[in-house]
């Protein structure tokens, strides 16, 4: 852990830890009522964790004060607040609404150790919750929107170009992406239409561009959104009959940028809508940005009009990164963290997960938790220890059977059943759980998923998994139903 001498070291020297525990644990300016809401929060965040998990991540966080709307709370480290808002944002979200109403927002402080010249201090540095900003993905009042400067981009802030690491996996998408940011809508490249398997870096470089351009021209509108965004709010804007701003809002911007662009597969108004959008800003010299899992002749259940549009410009693909490139990314993700990996280490890492950059990075903060939290040295054991799940990930495919098979003997109910039109709880539930699962552990569209349960359509199939996804987050027995039936799958 060479680099854990820099000046602002994420992470404290284990001798010197008691001096930073000492300090956070008794903050001079606690708030005794951020104490009671952050305690009756807690309550409701324990009951759907394992005790595992709650007593790593969420009972080292101090709450601090209340001010106006946000509930301030003290985190160890810049890692520690980024992986609860990767991984726990929505049971947060969720509690701190049931404590203190829709309009709280979270935001972390975060400890820092300073030991230039031999002393040692602790400061704290304000950092507000990822999407408690004008980047939030709440819902946006679309009429009030457009009477605001202020703008809501939907980008992520920790997406940019100084951390996406290039290959020559990615090496077109990357030059036309900064080609983008520099001049977007003066370039040959528009649309841009990135495209690759999950996990390979798609959505990182989309919005490095939306955030390159606003860094370089603030007033520039930039908005990041998903396909399936998207067609939520143009079905709320048709209820509340708000089309016009709904439409007034996503023609005034000056980059769109559209994520997940397969999923308009098969949503004919929302396709419509689209393409008039797309003509729009295309007409008006404004820049469009796309992502898929597909390329643009690959994709079902898309209008041939805009098949034909996402053709327009520049169609690029980011294929799996190679082993220098894997180590690349793995070096430069852990020197952000502080922590410097030993050579053994990173090559065995890089060699040993190779599906996506996505479980790459994974296996890389699995290796940071156990090294900050359980104070262990990092080791090529440790590392093996580690990677050792991915890796079994690794050798084969999984499949929809493989699920199938799974949910079916754990809740005891035959294929047929799950398969079947039936609405009994306990057989919907089942074909619910395994339509949920195959969208996290395939990468099977959901009209694909549908197919294999009396093909039922992709939005059949969106509900089930919604409503899966409403379970685990206040269904302590489905959560663990869930979490099991998940291990068992990757198992085998």
């Amino acid at each position: 852990m060479a680099n854990q001498k820099d000046k602002f070291a994420l992470f404290p020297e284990k001798d010197s830890a008691k001096d930073i525990s000492k300090d956070r644990k008794s903050p001079t300016n606690r708030d005794e009522k951020a104490k009671i809401k952050w305690d009756e929060c807690l309550e409701i965040i324990k009951d759907n964790l394992n005790e595992q998990a709650f007593s790593s991540w969420f009972e080292p966080i101090i709450p601090l004060r209340i001010e106006d709307n946000n509930l301030i709370v003290q985190a160890p480290s810049q890692f520690f607040y980024e992986w609860i808002e990767e991984h726990y944002y929505d049971l947060l979200r969720n509690s701190l609404t049931r404590v203190m109403g829709s309009k709280i927002n979270l935001q972390y402080e975060v400890v820092i150790k300073n030991d230039s010249d031999d002393t040692l201090e602790s400061r704290t540095i304000r950092v507000p919750a990822f999407r408690n900003n004008s980047g939030s993905q709440g819902a946006i009042n679309f009429a009030e929107q457009n009477k605001k400067e202020e703008f809501a981009t939907g980008l992520n802030p920790r997406y940019h170009f100084e951390n996406f690491v290039v290959g020559d996996n990615n090496q077109l998408a990357y030059s036309a992406a900064e080609a983008i940011a520099k001049k977007p809508g003066g370039t040959s490249f528009n649309p841009l239409f990135i495209y690759s398997k999950t996990g390979l870096g798609k959505t990182h470089l989309i919005q490095a561009i939306g955030n390159e351009v606003i860094k370089k021209n603030p007033k520039m509108k930039v908005r990041y959104t998903s396909s399936d965004r998207f067609t939520m709010e143009f079905i709320t804007s048709i209820q509340n009959n708000s089309v016009n701003d709904f439409v007034s809002f996503y023609r005034g911007v000056d980059v769109l940028i559209v994520d997940d662009i397969q999923f308009f597969s098969s949503k004919e108004k929302t396709q419509d809508n689209f393409f008039h959008t797309f003509n729009a800003l295309h007409q008006s010299g404004k820049q469009i940005i796309l992502a898929s899992d597909k390329s643009p002749k690959e994709l079902v259940g898309l209008d041939e009009r805009l098949i034909s549009r996402f053709q327009w410009g520049l169609s690029v693909d980011i294929q799996k990164p190679d082993l220098e490139t894997r180590m690349a990314i793995l070096q430069k993700k852990s020197l952000n963290e502080g922590i410097e990996l030993p050579h053994d280490v990173l090559e065995y890492m890089a060699e040993n997960v190779t599906s996506s950059v996505r479980e790459l990075e994974g296996s890389l903060i699995g290796l940071i938790a156990k090294v900050t939290l359980d104070k262990k040295d990092i080791s090529l054991e440790l590392a093996k220890e580690v990677v050792a799940g991915v890796a079994k990930l690794e050798n084969r495919e999984i499949t929809m059977d493989d699920i199938k098979k799974t949910v079916s003997n754990y809740y005891n109910i035959s294929i047929d059943a799950i398969e079947s039109k039936s609405r009994k709880h306990e057989i919907a539930l089942s074909r619910q759980m395994c339509m949920q699962i195959s969208k996290k552990l395939t990468n099977l569209s959901l009209k694909s998923i549908g197919a294999h349960f009396g093909g039922r359509d992709h939005s059949t199939v969106l509900h089930s998994c919604r409503a899966i996804d409403n379970y685990l987050e206040t269904d302590k027995k489905v959560k663990a139903d869930y979490d099991k039936i998940v291990s068992e799958v990757k198992k085998h």
